[in-house]
């Protein structure tokens, strides 16, 4: 039995409630519930959210925990920060992947959460991302070289904090930073700091309360106007440098086992 088939078994019989009455309540046919409690079939990803928002659990929590007497929920990250995130779907239902551009930055700390605000961004829809919650943020800068200044980054939602891992790349929207994408220096707790460190060296790490995170989007796909350059030929004045540092890791190598 499947992760999600015995959750939903749970569950009903917790609420004290039959197949028919459980599937009167989220408005599909009896069979499919014993389709799905048997494993013998899979809700399709807006019926999951459907059963997850029913029985009061995240999506996450149903479809990755064995949910019984002994589960409960992991904590998330400041209570305050917890809302319902605004999305908006296409004529046939797929959810959209909003984009915030950079000049955009601004206006979405005040209006992420506005439902008016996240339909009027620009959106568009990639198949490959059917299950999930995505957006598209477009970065500026050179901290996270080698992705150029006006790279966009396409993040999936994190609604559990607890999830960040370290020396993953996320999108970090915060009160006093805005948007900025860097990559987890450490594991983020409650009422704990999160480090945030850039690719390029040259930007010192630095570390932002729990209480100062609006949102957290892990990235998984980055679009880009640059085409990658291909690597320069080897030059004879690069082979002899490259033999010349070989040369002194062995002497070093050498003189460490003498």
């Amino acid at each position: 039995m499947s992760i999600i088939s015995s959750n939903i078994k749970f569950l009903r019989k917790k609420k004290g409630l039959t197949q028919q009455q459980f599937a009167d309540a989220i408005g599909i046919k009896r069979s499919l519930v014993g389709a799905y409690e048997e494993d013998r079939a899979d809700p399709k990803y807006d019926l999951l959210k459907i059963i997850a928002s029913y029985f009061e659990v995240t999506i996450d929590d149903f479809i990755n925990e064995t949910i019984n007497e002994k589960w409960a929920p992991k904590p998330k990250g400041n209570p305050a920060n917890l809302r319902v995130l605004s999305i908006s779907v296409d004529r046939e239902n797929n959810e959209n992947i909003e984009m915030v551009p950079v000049k955009a930055s601004a206006g979405y700390l005040n209006g992420y959460a506005d439902p008016e605000y996240v339909a009027a961004l620009p959106k568009f829809y990639l198949p490959m991302f059917k299950q999930g919650t995505y957006r598209a943020f477009e970065i500026k800068g050179d901290s996270m070289l080698p992705l150029p200044s006006g790279t966009v980054v396409i993040g999936e939602y994190v609604e559990n904090w607890a999830d960040v891992k370290v020396g993953e790349t996320y999108v970090v929207v915060s009160k006093s930073e805005g948007v900025v994408y860097k990559r987890a220096g450490n594991r983020f707790r409650e009422n704990k700091k999160l480090k945030l460190v850039s690719d390029n060296p040259i930007y010192e790490p630095y570390e932002i309360s729990s209480d100062d995170v609006v949102e957290i989007w892990k990235a998984k796909a980055y679009l880009s106007t640059q085409m990658p350059i291909p690597p320069a030929e080897p030059t004879m004045e690069n082979l002899t440098s490259m033999m010349t540092s070989m040369q002194k890791s062995i002497a070093k190598l050498q003189q460490s086992n003498n």
